[in-house]
């Protein structure tokens, strides 16, 4: 899509102070590497890096105008058709994505939850592309910017968005739902993700509620069962599930099925965390006028993305379950409880790494993952970090063999010895421990 500098000045509030051509239509764009003539360049500011220091290549590559902040005023115009001063440029992009999306205007669904998030709003998209066109978040970009990257992707004809909202603090999730303004929100769990920032569950559910504050006057809450919901949530329009909603009619390490309010789905994935994710998606397409055969349809042909229960088979035969996406207390028990339930038959082999954000919590909940391990036979666990080691003390017992790794090239070099055409593997641990480097040298070698 592309807008006049016209435009862009109305929705922004921009001051534009300097200008030669208003009359053309122009992209915007945040990445310096990839400027074309034709787009503008919007400058945002990174932990790392601030984007107006690239302003210079930009213009020399052919860039024709760009947006500066209130802090940043260029000195010399004269390589630069306009140039536009903002308050601040992460806002103005904010602004000029919601404005799309207006246009567009496609009934939106913003989810969030401690984990799962994704997994949901893939099943959400999946459900809905049987009704109608449908865009979602780009795999995982479920902060400010991906949101404005995923509303500036709309062609003009979708009738559905899904929207991932994450969050690490309280009033994240509330700007996020601010340009997003979803028509149904979907609150998948709250649990222990980001504790060591907020302090409680309570507070969590809090900032996870921050996605009713902008739901349309007829919107919808779709939600876990869970106390604070009902307490922080602006609607009581609410849909609650849980765990006595449903009843697993089987389940293996490649599928299951299972019935909710008398009708029977199937998800191409396992996991009984994986079915509940699968609910909130079923009143999704019920809330949007979806029928039984559309919904059922949709879960079918769900595939869960990299790196979020992927499956990856060695040439030896091996198995191995890349789940390395990230991990928090919830999702890791959730996730081991499964594995180590669905594959009996196999040598079972757990690779776990540290968990992020736990604050003075974290050996507490390490521990009490390498407790849940007990009470299953593994043949095989390999902890890398600090933290994980706290596990391990908890886990190994006299018929599990543990090994403590020092890096990622330890741990290949330990599972080269012992994965065999019998093996199971699975990866699991936050995102910063980079686990997915062990897959991908496995692969290789």
């Amino acid at each position: 899509m592309k807008f006049s500098v016209a435009e862009i000045e109305e929705v922004t509030g921009a001051e534009v102070i300097h200008s030669e051509d208003k009359s053309e239509t122009f992209s915007i764009c945040t990445d310096s590497r990839v400027i074309a003539q034709e787009d503008i360049y919007l400058p945002l500011k990174g932990e790392r890096f601030d984007g107006h220091s690239f302003i210079n290549n930009v213009v020399e590559s052919g860039c024709r105008g760009y947006f500066v902040d209130k802090n940043h005023v260029p000195a010399d115009y004269k390589n630069a058709d306009f140039v536009l001063r903002v308050e601040d440029t992460l806002s103005a992009y904010l602004k000029i994505a919601s404005f799309w999306k207006d246009k567009v205007h496609p009934f939106t669904i913003g989810i969030t939850g401690s984990s799962g998030k994704t997994t949901v709003k893939e099943m959400v998209a999946s459900v809905l592309s049987k009704k109608a066109k449908t865009r979602k978040s780009l795999l995982n970009h479920n902060n400010e910017i991906g949101l404005c990257q995923t509303l500036l992707s709309l062609e003009g004809d979708e009738k559905f968005l899904v929207v991932e909202m994450g969050m690490r603090g309280l009033g994240e999730i509330d700007l996020l739902a601010k340009y997003a303004r979803p028509d149904i929100a979907v609150i998948n769990n709250i649990g222990t993700a980001h504790i060591g920032r907020l302090g409680s569950v309570e507070n969590i559910a809090k900032a996870k509620c921050e996605i009713t504050n902008y739901l349309s006057k007829d919107g919808l809450l779709i939600a876990c069962e869970n106390e604070f919901v009902r307490k922080y949530s602006k609607t009581e329009n609410i849909v609650f599930y849980g765990s006595k909603s449903y009843d697993i009619l089987s389940m293996d390490e490649d599928s299951v099925e299972f019935e909710y309010k008398g009708r029977k789905y199937k998800l191409n994935v396992t996991g009984v965390y994986n079915v509940l994710n699968a609910i909130a998606a079923i009143e999704v397409g019920v809330a949007c006028g979806l029928g039984y055969e559309e919904i059922a349809g949709g879960l079918m042909e769900y595939i869960p993305i990299e790196k979020r229960g992927s499956r990856v088979a060695l040439k030896n035969g091996a198995l191995l379950i890349n789940d390395c996406y990230n991990a928090n207390p919830d999702s890791m028990k959730a996730s081991l409880s499964t594995f180590l339930s669905t594959y009996n038959s196999r040598k079972k082999v757990l690779v776990l790494g540290d968990m992020g954000e736990l604050g003075e919590h974290e050996e507490f909940y390490h521990r009490e993952v390498g407790r849940l391990i007990k009470n299953y036979d593994v043949d095989y666990l390999v902890v890398i970090g600090e933290l994980s080691r706290f596990t391990a003390e908890e886990a190994c017992v006299e018929n599990t063999k543990c090994f403590s790794a020092g890096d990622i090239d330890d741990v290949v070099s330990f599972l080269k010895n012992i994965v065999d055409k019998d093996s199971v593997v699975l990866f699991k641990a936050s995102r910063v421990m980079k686990l997915e480097e062990i897959i991908k040298k496995l692969v290789e070698e």
